[in-house]
């Protein structure tokens, strides 16, 4: 095993650590969903003695708490596709953007951004992909 193919597999392996990670990190919004239901369904149980609070502010909630719990595992699996594709050396461009936007995330989608990148612009890098996608590195 060539120290490329080495590299490659272990940036595969770390795509799919943070890409499970990620995933479960975006379920902490289950908090505000939650509590936007409860608002919605059961609006008497916040009201203590006043008047309870009212519908959209629980609408609010759910729909904030869903967005964001969508927009991270619609990311998870990105990066999880990424690292699919990473192992195969298949699909070279997306790799690389997913590396870039990775990038956002400290610190651990920083480190592996920024490590896919300096991998994914070797020259012999580029070649491995090329034998799999023949014509153009997409």
């Amino acid at each position: 095993m060539t120290q490329d193919e080495e590299h490659l597999k272990l940036l595969s392996i770390f795509h799919y650590v943070v890409g499970g990670m990620g995933g479960f990190i975006a379920l902490f919004p289950i908090i505000h969903l939650v509590v936007g239901l409860f608002l919605v369904l059961a609006p008497d149980k916040f009201a203590g003695k006043g008047t309870p609070p009212p519908a959209f502010i629980g609408w609010g909630f759910v729909i904030i708490g869903a967005l964001f719990i969508t927009v991270g595992w619609i990311f998870a699996a990105l990066v999880l596709t990424a690292g699919r594709f990473l192992a195969r050396r298949k699909h070279y461009l997306f790799c690389l953007v997913m590396a870039g936007v990775e990038c956002i995330l400290m610190p651990f989608g920083t480190v592996l951004g920024v490590f896919t990148i300096i991998v994914l612009l070797r020259e012999s890098v580029k070649q491995m992909f090329a034998v799999n996608n023949p014509g153009h590195l997409t």
